[in-house]
C-alpha cells in the first residue's frame, strides 16, 4: 500500500492548536450533521486536537468514534478533549489515510476535515475511506480552499503571504486549493453519488479579527510552516516578519473581514 510522501505544512505550534481547538461540528461539520444518528460508528480521519471528534462522539453514542492522525503527539491532546467533554465511546489510533488499518466496510460514516490538501495522494486517500465504509454509509470531506481566500481591506504583503503558502505547501506535496478539487478527486476515487456544496468562515468582529489575525502572524514567524518556508528557500525571516505585521494590520482595521471558503462532499457509498 502507498505510504504518505508529503510533508504537513502547519506542524503542531501552539499557534496551530489555537486554531484547530476552535473546531466544532458546528462550525467546522454542519453539512454532515444531518447523516449522523445515534448507534453509527464513525472514523474521524485528521482529529487533531479532538475537538470536533468530541461533538461527534456525542451525536453518534452510542456508536463509537474511531479518531486517527498520522501524529502520536496530537493525539494525546485529543484524548484530553474526550475525556474533558465526557466523550467515553472514542478510541483513538496513528494512522496513514493512504493505508488505513481497517477492514473494509468498518464504518458509518468516515469523516475528514481539513486532510486531504495536506496528503501526497488525495484520490487514494478517499478510495481508502470508501473500502472502510460500510454500504449504505458516508464519506464526509471539507478543506479549505486558500486560492479563494478574501479580505478587506487590503494589505499588499497579505497579498504575498497568500502567494507563498501556496507555494511553500505544494512544495511539501500537499494541494492548498483542495476545496475546489475534491468533487474531481471523489469521483476519481470511484464515488458516484456525491453532494458537492461549499461553506465558509467568516471574521469579522473585533474578536474575531484580533484572533484570526494573531494566530497567523504566531504561525507566520514561530510554526513548522515557517521552518519549511525558509528551509526550502522559498523567504526570509525577515519577509516573514513583514508578513506578520501585515496580518496585525489587517486586524487592527475596524472594517476588516476575512473569508475561508471550503469545498464539502458527501459521497454515498
Amino acid at each position: 500500500m502507498p505510504k504518505e510522501t508529503a510533508v504537513y505544512t502547519h506542524g503542531h505550534h501552539e499557534s496551530v492548536l489555537r486554531s484547530h481547538r476552535w473546531r466544532t461540528a458546528a462550525n467546522s461539520a454542519a453539512y454532515l450533521l444531518p447523516e449522523l444518528r445515534p448507534g453509527q460508528d464513525l472514523l474521524d480521519v485528521g482529529c487533531g486536537p479532538g475537538t470536533i471528534t468530541a461533538d461527534l462522539a456525542a451525536l453518534v453514542a452510542p456508536g463509537t468514534v474511531t479518531a486517527v492522525d498520522a501524529a502520536e503527539d496530537v493525539l494525546d491532546k485529543a484524548r484530553a478533549a474526550a475525556a474533558t467533554a465526557g466523550a467515553d465511546n472514542v478510541r483513538f489510533a496513528v494512522a496513514d489515510v493512504h493505508a488505513l488499518d481497517f477492514p473494509d466496510d468498518s464504518f458509518d460514516i468516515v469523516h475528514a476535515h481539513q486532510v486531504l490538501q495536506h496528503v501526497g495522494d488525495p484520490v487514494r486517500a478517499l478510495s481508502e475511506l470508501r473500502r472502510v465504509c460500510r454500504p449504505g454509509g458516508v464519506v464526509a470531506a471539507r478543506d479549505a480552499d486558500y486560492g479563494s481566500f478574501a479580505w478587506f481591506p487590503g494589505v499588499p504583503a497579505l497579498d504575498g503571504w497568500q502567494e507563498l503558502y501556496r507555494r511553500v505547501a505544494r512544495a511539501n506535496g500537499g494541494e492548498p486549493d483542495a476545496g475546489r478539487r475534491l468533487l474531481s478527486w471523489a469521483r476519481r476515487a470511484g464515488f458516484t453519488d456525491i453532494t458537492s456544496t461549499a461553506g465558509t468562515w467568516c471574521f469579522a468582529t473585533p474578536d474575531e479579527r484580533a484572533w484570526w489575525s494573531g494566530l497567523w502572524a504566531d504561525r507566520t514567524t514561530a510554526s513548522g510552516y515557517a521552518g519549511l518556508a525558509v528551509g526550502g528557500g522559498h523567504t526570509t525571516p525577515e519577509r516573514l516578519d513583514e508578513i506578520a505585521g501585515a496580518w496585525r494590520e489587517w486586524g487592527g482595521a475596524e472594517d476588516g473581514w476575512f473569508m475561508v471558503p471550503h469545498g464539502e462532499i458527501l459521497c454515498r457509498v
